[in-house]
């Protein structure tokens, strides 16, 4: 794919799919669940063990550590809790963001 779509299509999920959730869905508190599922970019703090931070060939699902089997594990059962669940979904959608640029890579 065109280095230059791929970016788009990789923010673009990440910014638009919550946004497109959170008007379908989250109608009348739309501007809260948008910015909670956005606040799930905080996995990506795990860049900053990894040398390079930012290598634009690197797949980051199963390389960080929140962005592992296990961690995605975790973020599946948040998405049944209430409570949990707008982050939950920010995170799932993080994670469905990172695994298409991955599959855009090859």
């Amino acid at each position: 794919m065109s280095s230059i779509l791929q970016p788009v299509v990789h923010y673009g999920c990440h910014f638009l799919l919550p946004l497109a959730i959170a008007l379908l869905w989250y109608k009348s508190n739309w501007k809260i669940a948008y910015v909670t599922m956005l606040s799930a970019f905080l996995i990506d703090l795990d860049h900053l063990i990894a040398s390079p931070i930012f290598d634009p060939n690197r797949c980051g699902i199963g390389f960080h550590p929140l962005h592992s089997s296990f961690a995605i594990t975790i973020y599946l059962f948040l998405l049944i809790p209430k409570k949990s669940r707008l982050l939950a979904l920010g995170l799932v959608i993080h994670i469905i963001s990172d695994a298409v640029d991955c599959l855009l890579m090859h």
